[in-house]
């Protein structure tokens, strides 16, 4: 089945292999992928009607926001640009201007389709490449008299066993200088157009490089791979994939809202509100691809919202985010579950390295039992940072295993609940050390 059709709930089948619990979230999720799968076959005008159900994720950090995203991204194979609302200010003040994001998910788009379309020629940029190799190594203009010198030469090549040899390849480098453009944030995007304007109208000169066979093989393939690759219709493919498939996770969106309606960083807060609403709405934005449609993007905004709600956004932009959904704090049943059931659960990480110096690692049921207890009851008494916690206990209580290993006579590594408690107890039991270390 092809990823783009997943049905709401085979999209949270496939969430809950990676993510551990927050069920509301994920069908929320699926709900909004799913209705964009049924807007493209809707007919008529009444397609262009149906607008994106954005959404607001509330909850604190490391409960799985941006991962659930980033997930849901992969699997639709969909354009996904993350970015962070505090680094957005309205004009006037010094930050990124809000339509940066729009152009960077059209560069992402672009690239994504760029890579798939040298993927389906590479085959024969690979045997265009050999070709010019064979030039190269063979120089002569008629081939034909060279045919079983050029076949031999061809069935070496394949074995490899001119992979040793040099040869001379052409290089092309431009013949313009480096132009840097200082000032602040916000100004990458001119400094890049500027240099894409002038790589295309300046004129390329070429040097030789000489480098191995093998090395050359590559660089050549990937020439030819390029110039197989039509650019126009990629960038027309990458524009309708990103007007209708793209996905922009604005993170800390809560830093942007401001506690009163007085002066300082609160009028750039709601500075970045009123920027980012025409974005969400749906508008123009020129890239260096041409003009580029928001009004199908759809926005997934988090933040923690412990200091303020999203009421406290402007109408406007509270209007065009519908849907809003927390998700639940971590609990030691939670932990448990991540250390062990996901597809990357960190248990599974640590055997997995410890298995490249050659030792086999196992964890004991009530030593797990011990971590995700120790996680809970660090994130209660300092500050609750989710799941991210168990990165700092995990990586304390494997350090020393971690520095010992590789040595000789060890084969194997057991932990037990004795060593998870006898190694952590007097760092959770201070609070000060453990805001340090853990």
């Amino acid at each position: 089945m092809n990823k783009r059709e997943l049905k709401p709930k085979e999209i949270v089948k496939e969430l809950d292999r990676h993510i551990i619990g927050q069920s509301e979230a994920k069908r929320a999720i699926a709900i909004a992928i799913r209705n964009r799968w049924r807007r493209q076959r809707v007919k008529g005008l009444m397609r262009e009607e149906i607008l994106p159900n954005n959404l607001i994720l509330i909850g604190p950090t490391g409960v799985g926001k941006t991962e659930i995203a980033r997930r849901i991204a992969r699997l639709v194979n969909a354009p996904f640009m993350k970015v962070e609302a505090s680094k957005y200010t309205e004009v006037g003040y010094v930050g990124r201007d809000v339509e940066a994001m729009v152009r960077d998910l059209m560069n992402i788009s672009v690239n994504m389709v760029k890579a798939r379309r040298q993927i389906e020629v590479a085959e024969r940029a690979r045997e265009r490449g050999e070709e010019r190799l064979l030039d190269l190594l063979l120089p002569g203009e008629n081939k034909e008299k060279q045919k079983e010198s050029r076949d031999k030469l061809r069935k070496l090549l394949r074995k490899g066993a001119l992979k040793d040899r040099f040869v001379n390849v052409p290089v092309y480098v431009q013949s313009f200088p480096l132009i840097e453009i200082f000032g602040p944030m916000g100004m990458e995007e001119i400094n890049t157009d500027i240099q894409d304007m002038m790589s295309s109208i300046a004129p390329k000169k070429h040097k030789t490089k000489r480098i191995k066979v093998n090395e050359a093989k590559e660089i050549l393939a990937q020439e030819e791979a390029q110039k197989l690759v039509d650019m126009e219709e990629v960038i027309s493919e990458a524009k309708e994939n990103m007007e209708n498939s793209g996905i922009i996770f604005i993170d800390e969106l809560d830093k942007i809202v401001g506690a009163d309606g007085r002066g300082g960083p609160d009028v750039s807060r709601a500075g970045v509100q009123r920027d980012l609403l025409p974005i969400v709405e749906g508008c123009n934005v020129t890239t260096k691809y041409g003009m580029v449609r928001t009004d199908h993007i759809l926005f997934i905004a988090a933040g923690a919202f412990t200091s303020s709600k999203p009421s406290d956004l402007i109408p406007e932009l509270q209007g065009r985010f519908p849907i809003r959904v927390e998700l639940a704090r971590l609990k030691k049943e939670d932990f448990k579950r991540i250390l062990t059931e996901p597809e990357n659960a960190l248990i599974k990480q640590y055997i997995a390295l410890f298995k490249t110096e050659k030792v086999d690692m196992s964890f004991d049921e009530m030593a797990i039992d011990a971590i995700a207890e120790y996680a809970a009851k660090v994130n209660e008494t300092t500050d609750d940072i989710g799941a991210r916690r168990l990165h700092t206990i995990m990586f304390a209580l494997m350090e020393d295993w971690l520095y010992k290993v590789p040595k000789r006579g060890i084969k194997k590594v057991h932990i037990e609940e004795n060593d998870v408690r006898e190694r952590l107890k007097d760092i959770v039991k201070n609070v000060d050390i453990a805001r340090y270390i853990l």
